[in-house]
């Protein structure tokens, strides 16, 4: 089949699942193998007669959207980001929360997938700055659509490839390493929750001073639900909470609630 007929066939099926063709482009074979292997499954010799099937079966539709999950994932991820988070706005936010009643600063990494952004968050504030702030305690919330990614997540057991961009101390200070495998140490797993969910349908409940939106909602999401979560998310954000997202991404439109930060294009600070 052309490389054209996957293209409209994507830009038809995409809209559906609230998700648009834009954010695929990349990453288009590796969901084409996985709808070429599922329409071998159903005997299905073409395209347009797996588009017939979806249209006859609405029970495909949920497995057409579990081929289009992506995760690409690993410690210290885009690290001019954490530089911003280490240098400026944790330490600020260690200062706001050191001031609240309960001295929780509470976290969301949205669209976790097996847990290294979470992970990494747990590790900088840790190793770096939890002595700066010893009254405050961090609680860390992943979510992720992929109960079999967040298995992953809860075993904190991951590949050399995985941790390639920390800084061998923060290797030392979070993981025991056997081999080829690296296992995080049971205190850099206390106080984390992992959560199956499906950010289209549901957010968890409560607020949080950080949410680490990134590579999900502003890359493979359609406009218009773009534009519904991200008031959602500003709902679920502190004052003065920080919203984080990933390389090449914006908002869908300009939001009076929302600064963006002067060190850092990616992340917007709530007013």
């Amino acid at each position: 089949m052309s490389r054209s007929s996957y293209v409209d066939f994507l830009t038809w099926a995409l809209p559906k699942l609230s998700m648009r063709y834009k954010g695929f482009r990349k990453v288009k074979r590796q969901v084409c193998r996985r709808i070429d292997q599922r329409m071998k499954t159903l005997d299905l010799s073409s395209l347009n007669e797996y588009k017939q099937h979806l249209i006859a079966n609405q029970d495909e539709w949920p497995i057409l959207d579990q081929f289009c999950r992506i995760h690409i994932s690993r410690f210290l991820r885009d690290g001019h980001v954490f530089q911003t988070l280490l240098s400026f706005i944790l330490p600020e936010l260690g200062q706001i929360v050191k001031q609240e009643k309960d001295k929780t600063l509470s976290v969301w990494s949205l669209g976790c997938a097996s847990g290294e952004e979470a992970y990494t968050f747990k590790i900088i504030w840790d190793a770096l700055l939890q002595d700066q702030f010893p009254t405050v305690f961090l609680n860390i919330l992943g979510t992720d659509i992929d109960e079999h990614m967040l298995a992953r997540a809860r075993s904190g057991k991951y590949q050399k490839s995985s941790v390639k961009e920390l800084p061998h101390h923060l290797i030392e200070y979070g993981f025991e390493i056997f081999a080829e495998n690296y296992v995080l140490k049971d205190d850099v797993k206390a106080n984390i929750q992992f959560l199956l969910q499906d950010v289209r349908k549901e957010m968890p409940p409560g607020y949080f001073h950080l949410i680490a939106c990134r590579n999900l909602i502003f890359t493979y999401y359609d406009l218009s639900p773009q534009r519904k979560l991200v008031q959602r998310l500003i709902q679920r954000l502190t004052s003065r909470g920080i919203l984080i997202l990933g390389n090449h991404e914006s908002l869908p439109d300009n939001s009076p609630e929302l600064i963006q930060d002067k060190q850092c294009k990616l992340i917007y600070h709530k007013v």
